[in-house]
């Protein structure tokens, strides 16, 4: 079998203080932050010239990550509008099952984020809803109920 599992997930932000604050209340936990620039950083990344700051925040139960990366060269770009549909071409997303949807959307509007539809009921099994961070990606949230 090639696949092992999946490793984590990585976020190209701007301000990265500001991501760590809003995943840390969401609820998970900082692992650790550090720079990391180097050829092999390069090589891996196809890009020249790296310098980044990164931060690894774990979920409650120690199975997720997520890899929180700040660019200070090469300048990160937008590839797209920031307000991007959820329909959009690429990774969009990362859900997280949380137990009370609607303490989750208000602790993380404290952190600019805004909700991107509506809270929705899929049958009686979960409440779904897509929240945009302010740096534009999206996170969904799942709470079951039932």
């Amino acid at each position: 079998m090639a696949l092992q599992r999946m490793d984590h997930v990585g976020i190209v932000v701007d301000d990265l203080a500001a991501a760590i604050a809003f995943f840390r209340e969401l609820g998970m936990e900082l692992e650790g932050e550090m720079p990391v620039q180097g050829r092999w950083v390069d090589q891996v990344v196809g890009l020249d010239g790296v310098r980044v700051d990164i931060a690894m925040m774990r979920t409650p139960d120690g199975h997720g990550r997520l890899e929180l990366t700040k660019f200070h060269s090469p300048a990160a770009i937008n590839a797209e509008p920031r307000t991007a549909p959820a329909n959009t071409l690429g990774i969009r997303r990362i859900m997280f099952a949380v137990d009370d949807v609607d303490d989750v959307v208000a602790r993380l509007r404290m952190h600019g984020a805004e909700l991107v539809g509506e809270v929705a009921k899929y049958e009686n099994i979960y409440r779904l809803c897509y929240v945009r961070h302010p740096e534009g990606f999206i996170i969904a949230l799942a709470e079951r109920i039932g």
